[in-house]
């Protein structure tokens, strides 16, 4: 896929013919519904007249970015400064880190990359604010910056009833524009996980856009009101008030969010490919495969999803990847499986369980059109700083 060809500072790409010339294991990306993904979403923004600025820790590839910003995409979401680089030095030009930023060297690197272009920085804490505010008058520099709300997930951002307080303080500070709030909270319903990802977003919406209202009252400007991971990104749109959703893994989805219902795994646009290396047994097969392969984040049988195995096995039924070592994947083999006859050098694609933390794991993915698979570098990948 041309578009795709991202690296003009690297030697041309290698195109293969066929899954047999691929060695294994490899992150394969079907472009046909990648491209399929990307308008969907893009169509959710459209109806619902709201922002969408997909959260780009899915694909880490800047010309998958520019084409969800083509599609309709007001910008990008990044989780790093390190991210943000590399994304704005292959052309993207509005970014939001969606990450408090706490040390100067990583806040003089956002100021660095708001000269070139629009940044937004995310903060949750006083000190936090304290050291942006302090940083950028050392440099004479207004930084943008957002306010991340806790609302429930209980990771990042200041705790729902102090949002006020410190959304005061921090917009008394002369050199850190608050522009607005924005929260992730993933499939939670009433603090609690939950497969109703409809009320989930309604609930996130609602919260968010309350407390938008309570600070507009206080005389802070707030302008963006940010909600909506994949799962609750349709439904938190809908929500009167919210401006703007932030959803990832949307562009390939994985098994996770078709057990969420999301889509459905003919949606899926990445899987894995392995090689059966090893049969010891007629109800068990090694494939090349395994914890340096396949996010292991997202474990099976764990509420609210209840998942068997690692992946979803394309073409076995009743055969689970149900356990992971660095290099090897124990694929256990029901009877349907068994009588498919794997032998050794026979070939298998499984979609991840969660897809973004797989691609973290590749240098590259094969990407896939027709019969032709296109090397494509994560130019993103290992940017964790």
């Amino acid at each position: 896929m041309e578009s795709l060809e991202t690296t003009k500072t690297l030697e041309a790409l290698e195109k293969l013919e066929g899954l047999e010339a691929i060695e294994t294991p490899s992150l394969l990306i079907d472009a046909v519904r990648m491209d399929r993904n990307i308008e969907a979403m893009a169509d959710v923004a459209r109806i619902h007249q709201v922002n969408l600025r997909p959260h780009a820790k899915t694909h880490k590839i800047p010309a998958i970015a520019l084409k969800q910003i083509e599609a309709g995409a007001v910008g990008i979401t990044v989780a790093k400064i390190a991210e943000a680089e590399v994304m704005a030095a292959h052309g993207i030009r509005n970014i939001f880190v969606a990450y408090p930023l706490v040390t100067a060297s990583k806040i003089e690197r956002a100021i660095r990359l708001s000269e070139q272009i629009e940044l937004i920085v995310g903060v949750d804490s006083l000190a936090g604010a304290q050291q942006l505010e302090h940083v950028a008058s050392r440099h004479r520099h207004s930084l943008q910056v957002r306010l991340e709300i806790d609302t429930g997930l209980r990771r990042t951002g200041v705790l729902y009833d102090q949002a006020a307080a410190l959304a005061a303080e921090i917009t008394a500070m002369p050199h850190l524009r608050l522009t607005g709030i924005y929260t992730f909270r993933g499939s939670l319903l009433a603090g609690k996980p939950t497969l109703d990802v409809a009320a989930a977003g309604k609930e996130e919406g609602a919260l968010m856009v309350q407390l938008a209202e309570r600070l507009r009252t206080q005389g802070i400007a707030i302008t963006d009101v940010s909600v909506g991971s994949t799962p609750t990104a349709a439904y938190a749109a809908a929500v009167e008030g919210v401006t703007e959703v932030r959803p990832g893994t949307y562009v390939f989805h994985d098994r996770m969010q078709a057990r969420l219902g999301v889509c459905i795994l003919e949606d899926c646009a990445g899987s894995v490919l392995v090689t059966v290396v090893s049969r010891p047994s007629a109800d068990l097969a090694i494939v090349d495969g395994g914890s340096k392969t396949f996010a292991t984040d997202v474990q099976p049988g764990t509420e609210p999803l209840q998942l068997k195995g690692f992946g979803h096995i394309l073409g076995l039924a009743d055969a689970t990847l149900a356990r992971l070592t660095e290099e090897h994947g124990m694929i256990e083999l029901g009877p349907l499986a068994q009588a498919a006859n794997l032998q050794i050098g026979d070939k298998l694609r499984i979609i991840p369980n969660h897809i973004c933390s797989t691609v973290n794991l590749h240098n590259h993915v094969m990407m896939q059109s027709g019969h032709t698979y296109t090397l494509t570098p994560v130019l993103a990948r290992g940017m964790l700083e």
